[in-house]
């Protein structure tokens, strides 16, 4: 990748956690690069574009950081929580991630709502990755993948997120209880 490339991205990155994806600009962007605007549609034909690229590069960290989260040693339950885990302290730490979020929720902006919604289905579709692994190698019975990594994510957000709105905070322990009494009981061998 060309250094005015990085560059380009680095800058973006920085803008978009700062200010959020709406209140950016390709000028914004193209002065904190320092590069000419034109030099960044040589790259990217749109800030969506710029903004896509920047999220496939997130996701491939946060995948990383989940599969670092996982110990071959360890139950299919202990590493789909360990993983899970990951994935949502990296969401909810991450500066561009937590202010595309609080967008998201404030202004609704469209292209938002769209990376942030692949976020979300790259995110079930590594899981559903790992459930598959796990029934192939007789770890869990058989099930819907596809469905079971849906509601894994789905109940994870529940417990860590949504529940808070209205009480005090799950624990990471308690919601790894919670996790393996509702969910993960049931697919045991």
């Amino acid at each position: 990748m060309s250094d005015k490339k990085q560059q380009i991205i680095d800058a973006a990155t920085q803008s978009f956690s700062l200010f959020g994806y709406k209140a950016t600009t390709m000028d914004q962007v193209a002065k904190m690069a320092n590069v000419g605007k034109g030099t960044i549609y040589t790259f990217f034909k749109s800030k969506e574009e710029l903004l896509d690229h920047i999220v496939s590069s997130v996701i491939s960290e946060i995948k990383h950081e989940a599969d670092a989260a996982m110990d071959d040693r360890l139950p299919f339950s202990e590493n789909v929580q360990r993983a899970l885990q990951r994935i949502f302290t990296f969401r909810q730490e991450h500066e561009l991630t937590i202010k595309l979020l609080q967008e998201m929720r404030d202004i609704g902006t469209a292209a938002v709502q769209d990376v942030m919604k692949r976020l979300d289905r790259e995110m079930i579709a590594y899981i559903r990755e790992k459930i598959e692994e796990a029934m192939a190698k007789g770890d869990i019975r058989s099930c819907d993948p596809e469905l079971t990594a849906f509601f894994m994510f789905k109940m994870y957000i529940a417990l860590s997120i949504e529940w808070e709105k209205d009480h005090e905070p799950l624990s990471q322990q308690t919601i790894a209880e919670l996790f393996d009494l509702y969910l993960l009981k049931g697919l045991s061998p």
